[in-house]
C-alpha cells in the first residue's frame, strides 16, 4: 500500500507529520511518500533511524495555510502539499492522501481540483469519529455543508453506514436522524423529509436521536447538517476540555483531594485514552473520488500515525467502490 502524508499539515510541520510517518512504515510496512518541503523533511527524517522503512519525499513548494480562502488557494497553489498529494492518488501512484493542514483547503482541492466527487454523490460529507458509551459514533456531516436538501442526508446515512460497517467493522450500523425529539415527526423541514427518505431505504435506519442518545451509544452513524454537525462537534469539544480543567482543579484543591486523585490516576488515565482522539487519529472526508483522511491540526505524531492507520483501513476496505454500488440504488429518487 503506498499513502501519502501532507507533511506541511500540522500546527506544528513537519515535526509530528515525519514521527507519525516513520512509525506508520515501522508498524505497517507500508510505503509513506511524504509531500512537502523536501530540505525540512530530510533533516527531520535525519532524526530516525529508518533502515528499511519505505519512505518516499516529494517536494513541493507551497502550503495552503489556515487563514488563506480554500477555495482560492486551492486553485492558485498548484505546488501546495496537498494538492500534489492529492495528484497522486487521483493519477493512481498512490492509495490514500493523509492531511493534518486547513480543513476547508482539503475540501476544495478534493472536490474542485485532484479527485472530484465520486459519480452520483451530490455532496461529499466531512465526518468525525467520536468516542462514546461502547463504542464509537460516526458522525456527519460537520461543516461541509451547512445547507443541506433531504436528499443530501440520505446519501450522507449511506456513506456513514458504508464506511462504518466497511472500516470500523461494525455489522449492519444503525443510522439515526439527529433532531430535537425521537418522536418521527419532530425537527424541521429537513429532518422530517430527511426522515421519510432514510425511514424507506435498506438502511438500519432507527429514526431521530437526541445529542443525549447520541453521546450513550445507541447509534452507529449519526446524520446532520454541516451547521449542526459543526455545532454539535465544537461544543462536545469545548465540554470535554472544560471537564479535564474542572476535574484537574479539584483534585488539587486539598491535601485530602490530592491523595485520592493518585489513588484514581490509573482510571483518570484510562478514561483520557478512550476519549483522546488522537487515538482515532483522523476521519474521512466521504464523497470524493479517492480516500482522503483528515486530522486535527494539533495532532502529534501517535495521531498522525493513526490517521495513516485509518487511511489504510479505507482502502482494505474498498470504501470508494462501496459507496458507488450502495449510492447505484439512490439514483431514480431525485434531488
Amino acid at each position: 500500500m503506498r499513502i501519502v502524508l501532507d507533511a506541511m499539515g500540522t500546527d506544528n510541520h513537519p515535526v509530528p507529520d515525519v514521527e507519525g510517518a516513520v512509525l506508520a512504515a515501522r508498524e505497517w510496512g507500508d510505503e509513506i511518500i511524504l509531500v512537502g518541503d523536501e530540505a525540512r523533511i530530510r533533516a527531520e527524517l535525519g532524526k530516525y533511524d529508518v533502515r528499511g522503512l519505505r519512505l518516499e519525499i516529494v517536494h513541493a513548494g507551497q502550503v495552503i495555510a489556515m487563514d488563506e480562502e480554500p477555495a482560492r488557494a486551492a486553485r492558485v497553489k498548484k505546488d501546495a502539499s496537498m494538492r500534489v498529494g492529492m495528484d497522486l492518488v487521483r493519477d493512481g501512484r498512490a492509495d490514500a492522501f493523509v492531511s493534518a493542514g486547513n480543513t476547508g483547503g482539503v475540501l476544495a482541492v478534493a472536490t474542485l481540483c485532484s479527485l472530484k466527487r465520486i459519480p452520483g454523490v451530490q455532496r461529499p460529507a466531512l465526518t468525525t469519529i467520536l468516542p462514546v458509551m461502547n463504542g464509537q459514533v460516526v458522525l456527519l456531516d460537520i461543516g461541509a455543508n451547512a445547507d443541506c436538501k433531504p436528499s443530501y442526508l440520505y446519501q450522507f446515512g449511506v456513506m456513514g453506514s458504508i464506511y462504518a460497517e466497511r472500516v470500523l467493522g461494525c455489522t449492519s450500523p444503525r443510522v439515526a436522524l439527529l433532531s430535537n425529539g425521537e418522536e418521527p415527526g419532530k425537527g424541521n423541514t429537513l429532518v422530517k423529509e430527511a426522515f421519510a427518505l432514510l425511514r424507506d431505504s435498506s438502511l438500519n435506519f432507527i429514526g431521530n436521536v437526541e445529542g443525549k442518545e447520541m453521546i450513550a451509544g445507541e447509534a452507529d452513524v449519526v446524520v446532520t447538517d454541516g451547521f449542526t454537525g459543526n455545532v454539535v462537534l465544537k461544543t462536545i469539544e469545548a465540554v470535554a476540555k472544560m471537564l479535564n480543567e474542572l476535574i484537574r482543579v479539584e483534585v488539587t484543591a486539598n491535601p485530602l483531594t490530592m491523595v485520592g486523585g493518585l489513588l484514581a490516576k490509573p482510571a483518570f488515565r484510562r478514561v483520557a485514552r478512550r476519549i483522546d482522539p488522537f487515538e482515532i487519529g483522523g476521519a474521512p472526508l466521504l464523497g470524493v473520488n479517492g480516500v482522503v483522511i483528515i486530522a486535527h491540526g494539533r495532532s502529534n505524531g501517535r495521531a498522525v500515525k493513526n490517521a495513516i492507520g485509518q487511511a489504510r483501513r479505507a482502502v482494505e476496505g474498498r470504501i470508494l467502490d462501496a459507496i458507488q454500488e450502495g449510492l447505484a440504488a439512490f439514483a431514480h429518487r431525485g434531488t
